[in-house]
């Protein structure tokens, strides 16, 4: 039952733009945003109807921009949806030569997780990957030996040390 009710918040909350759902994720990779945010922090996003001063957002830099397609975490200090809206780093002293416009933007900052993108950085290592995929095959076959054995001990004709009656 809990994981049902875990599966289901994961399906309404958590899932990933990607997969139709509302969550956007970046990591954070400068110190613009300090000390609202630091590097490695791990950020997620919910897509919102309308954008307005004060909100962090995420956004991707408009087309025919320097860093065209690249995410930045800043927050929305000016500007319109439609004219595009002024953004600027809470550690920076002027807004950023980004204009996004409500189309290039990922969500709306809902929580950090502090250091998380470590974490996940360190998992998308390959080596880390096919370690983790080796033990869970591992904990597959070990795990999954136990109820054949249960089977053979508990067979009609058989002792508990493995030999025939009779």
């Amino acid at each position: 039952m809990l994981g049902l009710a875990m599966v289901l918040a994961w399906l309404v909350f958590l899932r990933p733009v990607w997969l139709g759902g509302p969550a956007g994720y970046a990591v954070v990779s400068g110190r613009s945003m300090q000390p609202t945010l630091h590097v490695g922090d791990l950020v997620l996003t919910h897509k919102q109807g309308a954008y307005a001063a004060g909100d962090v957002v995420v956004f991707r830099v408009p087309e025919g921009e320097p860093g065209a397609g690249g995410k930045v975490i800043h927050r929305i200090v000016g500007g319109s949806a439609d004219e595009g809206f002024v953004v600027q780093g809470d550690n920076k002293n002027a807004p950023d030569i980004w204009h996004p416009t409500k189309h290039d933007i990922v969500g709306k900052m809902w929580f950090s997780v502090p250091r998380a993108g470590y974490i996940l950085a360190f998992l998308h290592g390959p080596l880390q990957l096919a370690g983790l995929a080796s033990g869970f095959a591992v904990f597959l076959v070990l795990t999954g030996g136990e109820d054949e054995k249960q089977l053979r001990k508990g067979s009609p004709g058989k002792r508990p040390d493995g030999t025939r009656e009779g």
